[in-house]
């Protein structure tokens, strides 16, 4: 039985190490037919050459700006030639091959658009970060991963089930499916973009999957500090558009007034009683630029 190519596309940004030792642990690993796709999101340094030199199999491809995640994966997408795109973040590893029961589960139905592995943090003792996702809150936009910051026991997450997000970090979904529903939209830059991408490939009536028999070791947000004014306003900014493209109906007024008058207030306000201002501003900008935001389709 031939077996389809899977396009890995991984997006790069002054991370090349990152990037390179992925590539080696899926060269060490992974026998099943792939290419690797780098898109490296416009670096600062000399990120494009040391991958090229270090892998010359690779395609690298150089992006003018940094386009964000949603931007430099749809970079990649557009270069693929394989019949599953499994975006991948730069700062995952595998231990185990993962293609071949991935695409399994695609192919068990044609109703199955989406599929992500669990996913364990890599330092440490390596407790679980994503077993899927509970649904957001329909108003106040809250969710959370299942299992998260859990030790793995090898049985209580070890069921596949479907889910109503997949895990922008490891998602692999049909070319069929992207063919269909279009690439990620690319107005959020950072956060929330798997979530609405997740949103998108449902309402065409597909369903979501968590896999657990393939696992992605991750090593978190290194980019990002989890502080930061740059999270603290993208975070907030896109809670604030996913809201707008994503809420139907009564819920979508509601939920503006929720975020502009309850959740970013109370936010702000913590940060300013702690003494951080960058923080605090960053949260009342990310609100006002989300809700003024012509990039919402």
């Amino acid at each position: 039985m031939t077996q389809s190519l899977v396009s890995i596309i991984t997006v790069n940004y002054n991370g090349w190490q990152d990037t390179c030792q992925l590539i080696d642990s899926l060269r060490q690993h992974e026998t099943y037919p792939y290419e690797i796709i780098v898109v490296d999101n416009h670096s600062q340094g000399d990120d494009v050459e040391r991958i090229r030199a270090a892998h010359p199999e690779v395609t690298v491809i150089a992006s003018m700006s940094n386009r964000g995640f949603a931007g430099g994966n749809n970079l990649g997408a557009a270069a693929a030639r394989g019949e599953y795109l499994f975006f991948l973040n730069n700062d995952t590893l595998v231990r185990t091959p993962i293609l071949e029961t991935l695409v399994g589960r695609l192919e068990a139905s044609p109703r199955n658009g989406g599929v992500s592995p669990m996913i364990k943090y890599y330092a440490g003792e390596q407790p679980i970060q994503y077993a899927g996702f509970t649904p957001f809150t329909s108003i106040t936009l809250r969710n959370h991963a299942l299992a998260y910051d859990q030790p793995d026991d090898g049985t209580t997450w070890h069921t596949p089930v479907s889910t109503p997000y997949l895990h922008g970090a490891a998602m692999m979904i049909p070319r069929r499916v992207v063919e269909q529903v279009g690439l990620m939209f690319e107005g959020y830059f950072l956060f929330y973009e798997e979530f609405d991408y997740s949103m998108t490939i449902r309402r065409a009536q597909y369903e979501l999957w968590y896999e657990p028999t393939a696992v992605v070791y991750h090593k978190g947000e290194q980019s990002i500090t989890p502080t930061s004014p740059l999270r603290e306003y993208y975070l907030t900014r896109s809670r604030m558009i996913y809201a707008r493209r994503n809420c139907r109906g009564w819920r979508k007024p509601v939920s503006y007034l929720y975020l502009l008058l309850i959740a970013t207030p109370r936010k702000a306000l913590l940060h300013l009683f702690k003494g951080r201002y960058a923080l605090s501003s960053a949260v009342l900008r990310g609100a006002f630029c989300g809700f003024i935001s012509s990039k919402t389709s």
